[in-house]
């Protein structure tokens, strides 16, 4: 990628010598991406993204700004803005004067300081709280002067740790798409560290997925979600049913896979999979028909209904089929979802390109 703004090359980050907490990174940003380093606790992204704003130094490996390698420049030096959990704002400053103080460290004049706080203070909607400390402030607040001092001088690269994890789950939620909506209107280069892969699939152009210390797939969340080619992704982005089989036969791109003495037809992710090979198949639940009304699927099992539960917008349907005793269907809250009763025998199907076999 010749325009990378940030790019990772086989980096490396041990503590002791012997445990890799990062791997064999690779990684390249274009300018104004906001992409997401997604991954349960311990699986390197923090450290990744620490590795990048200086507080850490990778073990092999470099890491580029614009081409150029920033290992010798300091923390303090790299002016990109960060944003942390903890919003680290001072309390005994006003929300002006935090706003300020990145400018008044890098010696801009005071008329261009008060410029800035009212841009900045404008871009995040909170005019006219300038005056208040950062403890008259709600958490949603808070966290947008965090931001808003993130950017007030200007950076084309911007940091956010966990940003939203002390917040409640509407503002959570709400503030996703503030975050997005300001990295839309500034055009600023966004690297976000989460592992809630909803929030990551709600703001990110890109998703870095991580495990154990490294990049298992890179992508943007719909194909994260639709075309998962690692195990991992596929448990860890959304809900997913995992059917263990071997390959029969692979034609056309189609895995033929026996599934407990089940035959289910599924998209072919890896060229080299053959006859022989063993598959995790991967097939999201509301991509099962319960019920189908005609027989234009290439999979269409029995399954017996096990329990019902009202989840408000949809039914999640608990099914034993196809040998596997936790199969999961999701039915719309519609007129008509009534048909199907705990302990009925029924069919199932779905297409053959809503599930994937992916190697194990």
């Amino acid at each position: 990628m010749p325009d990378a703004h940030v790019e990772f090359r086989n980096v490396s980050k041990t503590f002791d010598g012997e445990t890799y907490v990062a791997q064999d990174i690779n990684l390249q940003v274009p300018r104004g991406e906001f992409l997401t380093l997604l991954g349960p606790s311990g699986s390197g992204k923090t450290t990744c993204l620490m590795m990048l704003a200086g507080f850490e130094a990778p073990s092999s490996g470099e890491i580029l700004v614009d081409g150029v390698p920033v290992h010798d420049t300091p923390p303090h030096r790299r002016a990109y803005g960060i944003v942390f959990q903890n919003y680290a704002l001072f309390p005994h400053m006003s929300v002006e004067k935090n706003l300020a103080f990145p400018l008044q460290v890098r010696g801009v004049e005071k008329a261009r300081q008060q410029e800035q706080v009212a841009r900045v203070l404008e871009l995040v909607q909170l005019q006219g709280f300038g005056a208040r400390r950062p403890t008259q402030l709600s958490g949603g607040q808070q966290q947008r002067i965090a931001i808003a001092r993130a950017l007030v001088y200007e950076p084309e690269l911007v940091l956010m740790d966990e940003p939203l994890g002390a917040l409640d789950r509407q503002l959570r939620e709400e503030m996703q798409y503030e975050i997005r909506r300001i990295q839309d209107a500034v055009g600023v280069t966004m690297l976000y560290v989460t592992h809630d892969q909803g929030e990551a699939m709600v703001m990110s152009d890109r998703i870095a997925v991580f495990e154990a210390g490294r990049i298992k797939q890179l992508a943007a969340p719909i194909t994260l979600y639709e075309e998962p080619n690692d195990p991992f992704v596929a448990s860890f982005i959304g809900e997913n049913n995992r059917l263990a089989g071997v390959v029969q036969t692979v034609e056309d791109d189609i895995c033929i896979v026996d599934v407990k003495g089940h035959t289910v037809h599924a998209a072919q992710v890896s060229k080299t999979t053959q006859a022989g090979d063993d598959v995790l198949v991967v097939l999201r639940p509301e991509r099962i028909s319960v019920q189908p009304r005609n027989h234009d699927y290439s999979n269409v099992h029995r399954a017996k209904v096990v329990d019902l539960t009202f989840v408000g917008d949809h039914l999640r349907v608990l099914l034993h089929a196809c040998g596997n005793e936790s199969l999961i269907a999701k039915i719309p809250n519609t007129a008509g979802h009534g048909s199907v009763l705990e302990g009925d025998h029924i069919n199932i199907g779905w297409a053959t390109l809503d599930c994937r076999a992916i190697p194990i």
